[in-house]
């Protein structure tokens, strides 16, 4: 049996320019603002009162709340007004008041966010970010320009991330933090000035990873962070004692890859001592 086609579905008083892709089965609410470089995916909800412009892409199932406003020009003095770009996932869930820039030409010209995002209330993705999958952001969060953030993060509310930092995957960045430098993969970072205080250890059992590999990424944590002789004398010799862990092999393939300053921990946390 052919299943039906969704029916897409326009309110009249929303504006669609000439030129404009509208999937099947998408539902675009009351004065909701759609610009002619605009593809809005199959089964997409614009709830109300939201304004997608720019060259944007937003992929199927995503929903996305009144007032949010997706695909305006980056906020940066260097940007000349080229037709950069921005992309959303799939199932996606954006809430208010959410704004996302598109990128410029001095980087990637693309701002991206990966599949089955949850931005919640007043999230702001700067120009020229890329997010990975399955990354959740409180209440206010706010990533700076250029910033790259693997999968399964989690941000708290009210979190400031510094231009050009990268969150590595699996951490969580613990409300009111402000971070400056990059965080390790699976780290735990809080503060103002944020440093580590533990591992994600609650985020990785909920992904299913084993005892023994939480505990084999809490020993190379410790032995890293607070091990005997120079820091950087420390990596090579920590990666090595620890290279049958494919999640330690991958943080310090994130260390390894990094061209500027890393979160630094200052205290053993007790995130981390009960896996």
């Amino acid at each position: 049996m052919t299943q039906a086609k969704a029916e897409t579905r326009i309110d009249p008083t929303a504006r669609i320019e000439a030129g404009a892709v509208i999937g099947e089965g998408a539902q675009i609410g009351p004065y909701c603002t759609i610009g002619p470089h605009v593809a809005i995916g199959d089964g997409c909800r614009l709830v109300a009162h939201v304004n997608v412009t720019g060259h944007t892409t937003i992929g199927p199932r995503t929903v996305i709340h009144p007032f949010a406003s997706l695909g305006s020009p980056p906020q940066s003095f260097s940007y000349r007004g080229g037709p950069t770009r921005l992309t959303v996932g799939a199932d996606c869930d954006i809430r208010e008041n959410v704004t996302m820039n598109t990128g410029t030409e001095d980087d990637h010209g693309l701002t991206q966010v990966g599949n089955n995002c949850f931005l919640m209330v007043g999230t702001h993705i700067g120009h020229d970010c890329i997010v990975g999958n399955n990354v959740v952001f409180a209440n206010n969060t706010m990533l700076g320009g250029h910033v790259s953030v693997g999968d399964k993060v989690v941000f708290g509310g009210n979190v400031a991330v510094r231009q050009f930092v990268r969150i590595g995957e699996g951490a969580m960045i613990v409300g009111m933090s402000g971070v400056r430098a990059d965080v390790i993969p699976f780290g735990m970072a809080q503060g103002p000035l944020a440093f580590l205080v533990g591992l994600n250890v609650v985020g990785m059992r909920r992904r299913g990873l084993s005892k023994a590999d939480i505990h084999g990424v809490r020993d190379a944590y410790r032995d890293l962070f607070f091990g005997d002789g120079e820091f950087r004398a420390r990596i090579e010799r920590v990666a090595a004692a620890h290279a049958s862990n494919a999640l330690v092999n991958r943080m310090f393939e994130f260390i390894r890859a990094g061209k500027r300053p890393l979160t630094m921990a200052i205290n053993r946390g007790e995130a981390d001592t009960d896996a």
